[in-house]
């Protein structure tokens, strides 16, 4: 994607792919560079009544023609999703040469909620040169917590294919949900199956040097 051409490769994963690390930093920026000092923990609240809405990705929802039209698939202007007071949104700089991500992407947040359980969702996000930002992957965790303790939550986006272009920025949201993709986690820590109420989460997502909260994009040289 990016570049719309087809490649066939020998091996999967790619040995020449290079894990590299884009930083989750303060005033939504996202950094080759680690913090080298503590800073603020961002924060937000996760209302399970108020779930943020699924906004394409690989979806297969059916259910008549209006809820396909409500639910495409693929890539979609994220604007309204990362406008949400309950999506924490990082972003690169412009590129100065493109970038192509091939492979495995996960994302690792180090992240604290007030209750016993809760989800944590991580998006990749191409934001092309007048701004759109479009979804390339995403994905889910489910956790079980001690309340109020940051602890390392590792979550899986699965693998992708694009090459970022020069003059685009990669963005990574943060939150809680995206449903109905995925279920509301109800932040009670009861049976999913049985659970009958619901809490308001306090979330908060960690960056300083001990708990760098980061995304890692296999990145490939550009032949």
């Amino acid at each position: 994607m990016g570049i719309n051409q087809w490649r066939e490769e020998t091996e999967w994963p790619l040995s020449r792919a290079v894990d590299t690390v884009f930083h989750l930093r303060a005033d939504g920026r996202l950094t080759l560079e680690p913090p080298s000092t503590a800073e603020q923990a961002e924060e937000f609240t996760y209302d399970p009544m108020d779930p943020v809405p699924t906004s394409g990705g690989a979806l297969l929802m059916g259910g008549g023609l209006l809820m396909t039209d409500e639910f495409r698939p693929g890539p979609l202007d994220q604007a309204a999703v990362e406008a949400r007071e309950d999506v924490l949104v990082f972003t690169t700089e412009p590129l100065a040469e493109d970038v192509e991500v091939t492979g495995r992407i996960r994302a690792v947040l180090f992240a604290a909620t007030d209750g016993p359980s809760t989800d944590w969702v991580a998006r990749l996000c191409d934001v092309d040169e007048h701004g759109v930002s479009r979804n390339v992957a995403d994905g889910i965790v489910r956790v079980r917590a001690i309340p109020g303790e940051p602890a390392e939550r590792v979550v899986d986006l699965w693998s992708t294919s694009i090459v970022f272009r020069a003059g685009h920025r990669i963005r990574v949201p943060v939150t809680s949900s995206n449903f109905p993709r995925w279920d509301r986690n109800l932040n009670t820590g009861e049976p999913e199956q049985s659970a009958t109420t619901a809490r308001v989460a306090r979330q908060q997502i960690f960056r300083d040097p001990d708990r760098p909260s980061r995304i890692v994009l296999p990145v490939v040289p550009v032949r």
